[in-house]
């Protein structure tokens, strides 16, 4: 157990050192594969019937969507910041229900929408 804490305390120093040095443009791809690696350890909580962890789970994965949302600029990123704001919110919405029914399809409709933001992202990233 000892050993375990002290490699997530490592963990969280590497992470803490990347998002100090990222872009924001990296910062917002370390949040979705932030995102999508909780959501992978929400689908394991609900699958072993975890209900605590399940929810601590899903109150990271809003929150990194809220931050997310938070940090779009809907009047000067006009149609595009409109349409994320809008998946965000259905990603929540769908976390919601996941956790409430303990829904995995549920959870593989984020996966899939943030998979794909990321996949934008990422394109993004090559041509700027």
């Amino acid at each position: 157990m000892l050993m375990d804490s002290g490699y997530d305390s490592y963990q969280q120093v590497d992470l803490n050192a990347q998002a100090a040095a990222a872009s924001p443009h990296q910062l917002v791809i370390m949040l979705i594969d932030g995102l999508l690696d909780e959501v992978e350890r929400v689908r394991g909580h609900i699958t072993a019937g975890r209900l605590a962890e399940k929810g601590d789970g899903i109150s990271k994965s809003m929150n990194i969507l809220v931050g997310l949302d938070s940090a779009l600029d809907l009047e000067a990123g006009g149609e595009i910041a409109e349409n994320l704001h809008q998946l965000y919110d259905f990603c929540q919405v769908e976390l919601y229900q996941a956790s409430v029914n303990n829904d995995i399809d549920k959870l593989t409709n984020v996966e899939r929408v943030m998979g794909t933001i990321k996949e934008g992202w990422l394109n993004f990233g090559k041509h700027a």
